[in-house]
C-alpha cells in the first residue's frame, strides 16, 4: 500500500507513484502547509512554467488547521481564471478537447473545502486514463507508517528526482522540456497514451 495526500491536479511524479501502486490511501489528517502541491499545480504557458494557485482562507486562531479543513476562498473568480489559462495553454493541443467538458464540471462546482476539489481533481484523472484503481482514506495521521510513504511529493519544494522519458509540449521550442508538470500537461499532449509514459517513469524522494 502507498500512501499520499490529495493535490492539485498532482504532478507526473505523484501519478507515476499513484499507477504504479497496488493501493493507495489518501492522507486526510495532515496539517496544511503553503506552498506546496495542496492548493497549486504548475502548467506550460505561452511563458513558460505558470503556477496555478487555489486561495485558501487564513488559518484559523487557533493555529494549525487539519488540510481537510482548510477552506476555500472564492471572493474572486479564481476557477475562472484557471480554466482560461488552461484553455490558452491547450486548446491547440492534441487532446484537450476530449476532457474540456469534463474539466468545465470541476471549474462549475463551488467547492467550500480544499480537499474535495483534490479529490475531484483525481477521479477526473483516474477516470481520464481509465484506471479503476479505488483509493482509502487515513482516519488519523499516519506518524509512522507503515505504507510507501509517498507524502513529500506534495512539497512543491522537495527535492525529487524523476526519470522519465521527454514528450513533445506546447512550447517546448521556446523554453525546452520542463518535466513534472501537472499531470494535465501530458494529458493533454498524450491523451491514451499517457499511462505508458506513467509505468515507465522512476520517482526517487531525496
Amino acid at each position: 500500500m502507498s500512501l499520499f495526500i490529495p493535490t492539485y491536479f498532482a504532478p507526473i511524479s505523484q501519478y507515476a507513484a499513484i499507477y504504479q501502486s497496488d493501493a493507495i490511501t489518501f492522507e486526510v489528517n495532515d496539517n496544511y502547509q503553503k506552498q506546496t502541491y495542496r492548493n497549486r499545480c504548475y502548467i506550460y504557458g505561452a511563458n513558460g512554467k505558470l503556477a496555478l494557485n487555489i486561495p485558501v482562507k487564513n488559518k484559523t486562531k487557533e493555529g494549525r488547521k487539519k488540510t481537510k479543513d482548510t477552506l476555500v476562498e472564492n471572493d474572486f473568480p479564481w476557477q475562472q481564471q484557471h480554466f482560461k489559462s488552461l484553455q490558452s495553454a491547450y486548446r491547440s493541443s492534441p487532446f484537450f478537447e476530449f476532457f474540456e467538458n469534463d474539466l468545465l464540471t470541476i471549474f462549475n462546482k463551488k467547492y467550500k473545502f480544499l480537499q474535495d476539489l483534490n479529490i475531484d481533481t483525481h477521479l477526473f484523472v483516474t477516470d481520464a486514463l481509465q484506471i479503476k484503481q479505488q483509493f482509502n482514506k487515513t482516519t488519523s495521521y499516519e506518524l509512522n507508517s507503515e505504507s510507501t510513504d509517498f507524502r513529500p511529493l506534495a512539497i512543491a519544494k522537495k527535492g525529487i528526482e524523476i526519470e522519465m522519458d521527454s514528450y513533445i509540449q506546447m512550447f517546448d521550442d521556446k523554453y525546452g522540456f520542463i518535466p513534472n508538470l501537472s499531470i494535465l500537461d501530458l494529458l493533454f499532449m498524450e491523451g491514451p497514451n499517457t499511462v505508458s509514459f506513467l509505468e515507465k517513469i522512476n520517482v526517487n524522494l531525496r
